[in-house]
């Protein structure tokens, strides 16, 4: 790889390929994990994420399973795209004769989750918004008493309605809200990710310069993926609850990450740190086990391969 000269348009165009492939396989399960970690005490709907998924074609129907797909659908392209790029030019230029060591690839790791916050923020925030609004209707039908009566109606909102209506009342720092909240996550995940990834899938390959089987790739991908879910999933709720505008009026507001935590360790122990981690383990796995076969195979440059070349 470190011999392989860099293709930008290529990778950008894997990264993107990858990224809606994986969006649509996985995205009921990230709907449930956002609504497991909403989910606060006394206003319990869901006990587990299949509960949630039945309860959510039950009362939305089957494509209320993929509420706020749209807005995932057209930024995950770009978001997978920076982060996947900027791994690789970090990388690159991290690299010393071909080689890299653990701290420089933690660093090239961190790079690449610094730089796909820009994406991440507004596009998870929108996303929460509408994946938990039909949380939210169903508590109205089914538990009255938990919603406060003058809540704001989100389940037929648009993620066009939501940006407007935050622009217009907290301009560009409103879709950038937990933005501490997703850098803290995402660096970390980078970190860990992608040196993960890399020595695992080194693990794998045919000689000491042949490229890994695709398989290899898809398992250290998902092996990878799923570890680096789960020990930043603290952070992943802390961040889906700032991200939240919405509340019953049983459930706890934030004004930051600290207050968050010591919010939710008063009111629902250590434990709810952990909620959603299953689901967000099912969600990232497949997700980095396309992305990373996907990037391996070249599809980009295969499409690339196309165009009509330009005279150097």
């Amino acid at each position: 790889m470190a011999d392989k000269q860099i293709s930008l348009p290529a990778k950008l165009i894997n990264g993107g390929i990858a990224g809606l492939i994986g969006v649509t396989c996985v995205f009921p399960i990230d709907l449930a994990k956002t609504r497991l970690q909403n989910q606060q005490n006394g206003s319990r709907l869901y006990t587990s994420m299949s509960d949630c998924l039945i309860k959510t074609i039950r009362s939305e129907g089957y494509f209320g399973m993929y509420r706020g797909a749209a807005v995932n659908l057209t930024l995950v392209t770009p978001e997978k795209a920076i982060k996947l790029a900027a791994n690789d030019f970090f990388r690159h230029h991290l690299s010393t004769d071909g080689k890299l060591t653990l701290f420089r690839e933690m660093l090239a790791g961190c790079g690449a989750g610094t730089c796909q916050v820009i994406v991440t923020t507004p596009m998870e925030m929108l996303k929460i918004q509408l994946q938990d609004a039909g949380r939210l209707a169903a508590q109205r039908k089914l538990m009255p008493e938990t919603v406060a009566a003058g809540s704001v109606e989100t389940k037929s909102s648009t993620a066009m309605q939501i940006t407007r209506e935050l622009l217009r009342e907290k301009g560009i720092a409103g879709l950038y809200k937990g933005l501490g909240a997703t850098l803290l996550r995402d660096v970390p995940f980078s970190m860990i990710y992608f040196p993960l990834f890399a020595n695992l899938n080194n693990l794998g390959k045919r000689g000491v310069d042949g490229p890994a089987p695709f398989y290899v790739s898809f398992i250290s991908g998902c092996i990878a993926g799923s570890s680096a879910a789960v020990a930043v999933n603290p952070v992943d709720v802390i961040k889906t609850r700032l991200q939240s505008l919405n509340r019953g009026n049983t459930e706890d507001t934030y004004s930051g990450v600290t207050d968050c935590i010591r919010k939710i360790m008063r009111n629902e122990g250590p434990a709810a740190f952990l909620k959603g981690a299953y689901c967000r383990a099912l969600v990232i796995a497949p997700l980095f086990g396309i992305a990373q076969v996907v990037y391996f195979l070249g599809v980009g440059e295969f499409i690339l391969s196309f165009l009509p070349k330009k005279g150097h």
